[in-house]
């Protein structure tokens, strides 16, 4: 039996992946503890992990940021995203990092399994081993490691057919200055832990850890000749196996008419404006099925359906997926996923967070359409929908990168890299990566 950390900041799509993480290696026989948030409390003992709540300072309700940081309201553009890595993911790493060491000390843990934002997880890289657990960065996000042959993280930006590392270098050097105040905070905070300056910049961290096992497949992901050996793709991790109940409008998913599934997740779903609504206008004198979920959100709380149109606040993906022929979503890292297992073609919009890069590789992986706009017009949602739809070339793309899904093992690859780390053997196979010609991939303006 194993002993695993699994260390998350409190934000709904890096914890919920490794929830399942928790749930499997609890079904092995493994003790898990899962330090995070105190509002996952509930969602952490269900897997029957045992949660470690994260002191105040480094927990706080990423859903309304500015109810913690009043000063954050109003902030735009760069000045937003600077405040973000300096205040919301920086400044936290030394209260999580003394969150696993406390939890490690008091039991000792073979590997901690912590999420890329998670950044106390770089500082617990100054011990050596075996002081320190092996630590795994999980990548429940599209993966951020700097590369000469890709943009910065964030940009939104996939690789450019002309001039790539030239445009890359400059870009770099500009998105220096977007990390400097957090370069600077996290340095400050491991001189205090340990009396040393962090090793570089902190993006580069990923590359510190023992292993990165990045949950998708390298087609949907940028190639890197500069990747390091330690990292690894195992595929989209498991089907959740969800239970939510069949709506009494279910027989209505008969093949009569094309399905369109439209979501914003469970957690930017306060404003429909972003994809529901305008999607509903969009679609509402087609000769498709809407089927359309809240992620939680109270039925009434949706504008006008119309005739068209069916909605629940949640549906079972194993079931509803494979009845599904166009996948319409914000850009949630672990939804699309889901909906490239299934081999569906993608309409994504434009969103914070990760979702830029999510939509950047959903169009040149060739897999669907990308809208480069959060709140896009009914107008440009029906012509990237019916394009999916009618043109076989997004299905046949999103159908092969389900093919290659399908040679990966998921969680059993993730157990094998967490068993060789926790034995001591940090030896891994060099990191396969796909060297095929990118697919041309299709950005769309919002008018």
């Amino acid at each position: 039996m194993s002993s695993i950390i699994i260390a998350a900041c409190p934000v709904h799509g890096h914890v919920t992946p490794l929830l399942t993480v928790a749930r499997g290696f609890i079904e092995r026989g493994d003790d898990v503890r899962f330090i995070t948030g105190a509002a996952f409390a509930d969602r952490v003992t269900a897997t029957a992990a045992t949660h470690i709540a994260l002191p105040p300072d480094a927990d706080f309700n990423f859903d309304d940021l500015e109810a913690t940081f009043p000063e954050r309201a109003g902030l735009k553009g760069t000045r937003a995203i600077t405040f973000d890595v300096e205040h919301v993911f920086a400044n936290p790493a030394k209260p999580q990092y003394e969150a696993v060491m406390a939890a490690h000390t008091a039991q000792p843990a073979d590997v901690v399994l912590a999420e890329p934002a998670f950044f106390g997880s770089v500082f617990l890289l100054a011990h050596r081993r075996p002081i320190r657990p092996a630590v795994i960065i999980c990548g429940v996000i599209p993966l951020g490691i700097p590369s000469a042959d890709t943009a910065p993280f964030g940009m939104g930006l996939p690789p450019a057919r002309l001039f790539n590392r030239q445009r890359n270098a400059i870009l770099a050097a500009l998105n220096r200055r977007v990390w400097a105040r957090a370069d600077d905070t996290l340095d400050r905070l491991h001189r205090a832990v340990h009396g040393q300056a962090l090793p570089g910049q902190i993006l580069n961290g990923y590359t510190w850890a023992d292993a990165i096992v990045q949950f998708t497949v390298p087609s949907f992901e940028y190639p890197r000749s500069d990747a390091p050996a330690s990292l690894h793709f195992v595929g989209p991790l498991g089907a959740t196996g969800s239970q939510a109940p069949l709506p009494d409008w279910w027989g209505d998913l008969d093949g009569s008419r094309p399905v369109i599934h439209v979501t914003q997740g469970t957690v930017a779903n306060k404003n429909y404006a972003q994809v529901i609504e305008p999607a509903l206008e969009a679609l509402a004198d087609e000769d498709v099925l809407i089927a359309v979920t809240t992620g939680g959100r109270p039925l009434d709380t949706l504008p006008p359906l119309p005739a068209n149109a069916r909605a629940a606040q949640y549906l079972p993906y194993d079931d509803l997926l494979p009845r599904t022929d166009v996948f319409v979503t914000n850009g949630g890292y672990g939804g699309v996923q889901y909906a490239l297992r299934y081999g569906l073609p993608i309409v994504t919009t434009g969103g914070k967070e990760d979702k830029p890069e999510v939509g950047a590789r959903v169009a040149w992986s060739g897999s669907g359409l990308r809208l480069r706009t959060e709140r896009p017009t009914p107008k440009a949602l029906q012509r990237a929908i019916l394009a999916t739809l009618h043109e076989p070339c997004y299905r046949q793309a999103s159908q092969r990168i389900a093919a290659e899904m399908r040679e990966y093992s998921g969680f059993a690859a993730l157990i094998d890299v967490v068993q060789r780390q926790s034995a001591g053997n940090g030896s891994m196979l060099p990191t396969t990566w796909v060297h095929c010609k990118p697919h041309i991939g299709t950005d769309l303006t919002s008018s």
